[in-house]
């Protein structure tokens, strides 16, 4: 199974790991195309069960609770993104010269001829919504899109479902790029990188490597994002198409081959005749909702990869005007007596928390949670100027409470030891008391919300319930 299509699956041996979101669905299609398939799954829970009983229905096999022995005559391996590479599994197919593609490698293989190039985003933050910008920005420009990958709309429906696409705007994290040796985007963007499932990559290496992966055979653009050396890096060392550029975007002022910030307007300097001269006009700050810095990063990226697309600068402004984002990203909760409170959940590491810092100017800060192996010293150094104050919540909460002590040692800090639904009304309460007017109070916990609450958004929701009450 070279870099080819693969036309004929019937009969093919075809062995799925996990269930999930992505291997069911892969499990299907894959048994309507003729293949034998055989689905391997860790877990032996009732939600494992139940899945099962509906695959097995139409004739495929389930082996649950053991996910790392190989089945006998497997010739192709479909994993689940969030399977670890290190894995027995994995071992034992490249012992047995077993090929493993993760979802987003079936999509591409799957892929009618001619079909709609892929614009595709990763970064450590900021993914989601700029693939949504971009969404917008091509939807503006009367085409016909999609916002898919890791949000939305699965890949595998969107390559295969009924609906005809012009063009595709592809979120993929570093997990799905893993496992997606001949994925090739007409033009990219890595938005930034930090630190983040280090557990599962081994190391930032290999991490970076993986991110980098998205540049590989690009036509068109690499966009790499000009205060991140990292991301540069990556396009350097990326083997792209010849007539591929590397384009910049920037806060600042752009030079030839980027898109920039000139006294509040979105300028581009790349997709221009002579850029050595000229500039385009693409869209005001204002227009980008919440105008915070990373967000006008991410307004950026989106409208490079629909500028590279060839999409004209009046749908840029008209397609970020149209975009509303994600609930618990930034998102204004209310004004008390002068105090603005402010949901940034979706913050749960610290270079998310780091963007959403930067841009206030004096906070309360509400953080903590499931550190997931990160550090905290960095990013209290860089905010410690801003804080008013912090409150603690969570499992890992004393890793930022040390690091508090260390770099901002005259931050009055609320450490709450409790854990129970209550704990989010007393943090909203404690930091009240902690906020003057003029002053922040954000929740930007830097961690995993798992400890706590079921995910981000309730742990949002809890928070924007709190202040609520606060208000009434």
């Amino acid at each position: 199974m070279g870099s080819g299509q693969v036309t004929d699956w019937q009969g093919k041996n075809v062995t799925v790991a996990g269930l999930g979101v992505s291997g069911v669905p892969a499990a299907r299609v894959l048994h309507g195309l003729g293949a034998k398939v055989t689905v391997v799954n860790d877990g032996d829970d009732a939600r494992a069960r139940e899945q099962a009983a509906g695959l097995e229905a139409l004739g495929v096999t389930v082996r649950l609770g053991d996910g790392d022995t190989l089945p006998d005559g497997t010739e192709l391996i479909v994993t689940a993104p969030g399977w670890r590479p290190d894995k027995p599994l994995f071992a034992a197919a490249e012992a047995a010269g077993v090929p493993v593609w993760g979802d987003v490698e079936l999509a591409w293989r799957l892929r009618r001829p001619g079909a709609a190039p892929w614009l595709a985003v990763t970064g450590t933050n900021g993914k989601t919504t700029t693939v949504q910008m971009l969404a917008s920005i091509l939807r503006a420009a009367g085409l016909r899109t999609e916002a898919v990958g890791n949000i939305g709309v699965s890949l595998l429906d969107a390559v295969l479902g009924e609906e005809e696409y012009d063009v595709l705007a592809v979120e993929l994290s570093s997990y799905q790029l893993h496992w997606a040796p001949s994925l090739r985007a007409h033009s990219a963007a890595v938005l930034n990188l930090a630190p983040d499932h280090l557990d599962w990559h081994g190391s930032m290496e290999a991490y970076a490597a993986d991110k980098g992966r998205i540049y590989e055979g690009n036509r068109v653009a690499c966009v790499y994002n000009v205060a991140d050396k990292a991301t540069e890096d990556l396009v350097r060392e990326a083997d792209v198409e010849e007539g591929c550029r590397a384009v910049g975007i920037t806060l600042g002022t752009p030079g030839p081959s980027q898109l920039g910030v000139v006294e509040g307007i979105l300028v581009d300097r790349a997709f221009v005749e002579d850029r050595h001269r000229n500039a385009q006009e693409l869209a005001e700050v204002s227009d980008v909702r919440p105008a915070a810095p990373h967000n006008i990063a991410n307004a950026l990226a989106a409208a490079a990869l629909a500028r590279a697309y060839g999409v004209p600068a009046s749908a840029v402004r008209d397609g970020l005007r149209a975009f509303t984002p994600d609930a618990h990203r930034i998102a204004h909760v209310a004004d008390l007596d002068g105090v603005a409170w402010v949901d940034d959940s979706k913050a749960t590491n610290t270079h998310a928390a780091a963007a959403s810092l930067a841009a206030y100017e004096s906070i309360v800060w509400i953080a903590g949670g499931l550190a997931k192996g990160a550090t905290f010293d960095e990013l209290v150094a860089d905010s410690a100027k801003r804080l008013r104050g912090a409150v603690l919540i969570g499992r890992d909460r004393a890793l930022i409470r040390e690091a508090l002590a260390r770099h901002a040692p005259e931050v009055p800090v609320v450490d709450l030891g409790r854990t129970d639904t209550g704990a989010m009304l007393q943090a909203v309460q404690e930091a009240r008391r902690l906020a003057r007017p003029g002053d922040t109070v954000l929740l930007a916990p830097a961690c995993a919300s798992m400890d706590m609450f079921a995910n981000y958004n309730k742990r949002g929701e809890a928070f924007a319930q709190a202040v609520r009450e606060l208000g009434a």
